[in-house]
């Protein structure tokens, strides 16, 4: 792991941590897998993903502060991004989900697919775990689709557009919600 950019050597992937990596190889290790699973902690990544966590750990491709942006992933590279159990951690104040939700939207490429899994607001088990800080409902999937309810719920942040492909959940527990990026499009305005 490096201590300037807490990036895994790609190249000794197998070797001791002790190794270390610069900037130019995340691009090389975006090329090889265009699917990122963006986790807290955990332990569990999702073969086939390269992670990035905001923890270093031996599963971790890319350690970096999930709330500090730019992510050291270039635009416009990912096809898929997986947020396990993450959401409710983000600290929502001054815009800080919508950052998030534009940082992600930046890496994705048009149409690339964003799964994010999540308690439900307001249920148990969002309510048991004390820092848990941003409560999502199926509503709040709609302030980032300027197509749902003819955008009245997108035009009052104006965040980067995805479109809400699927969404699911209990409100006794959790949700799943499977966005798309979208084009930027003046016609969002």
């Amino acid at each position: 792991m490096s201590p300037k950019t807490g990036v895994r050597d790609i190249r000794w992937r197998h070797c001791s941590d002790s190794h270390f990596c610069y900037m130019k190889d995340i691009k090389v290790l975006a090329k090889e897998k265009t699917r990122i699973q963006i986790r807290l902690g955990g332990k569990e990544p999702q073969v086939g993903f390269v992670v990035m966590n905001s923890e270093p750990g031996p599963a971790v491709d890319i350690c970096h502060d999930l709330e500090k942006y730019p992510y050291p992933i270039p635009d416009n590279s990912v096809d898929m991004l997986v947020a396990p159990d993450l959401v409710e951690h983000l600290n929502p104040h001054n815009k800080g989900f919508i950052k998030f939700m534009d940082e992600c939207w930046r890496i994705l490429k048009i149409n690339g697919q964003f799964l994010i899994a999540t308690p439900y607001a307001g249920s148990t088990a969002y309510f048991q775990d004390p820092t848990h800080c941003n409560p999502c409902n199926e509503a709040t999937w709609y302030y980032f689709d300027p197509m749902k309810f003819d955008g009245a719920l997108y035009r009052i942040y104006k965040p980067k557009p995805y479109r809400i492909v699927k969404a699911a959940w209990v409100q006794s527990g959790n949700m799943e919600v499977l966005l798309e990026k979208r084009p930027m499009d003046k016609s969002y305005e």
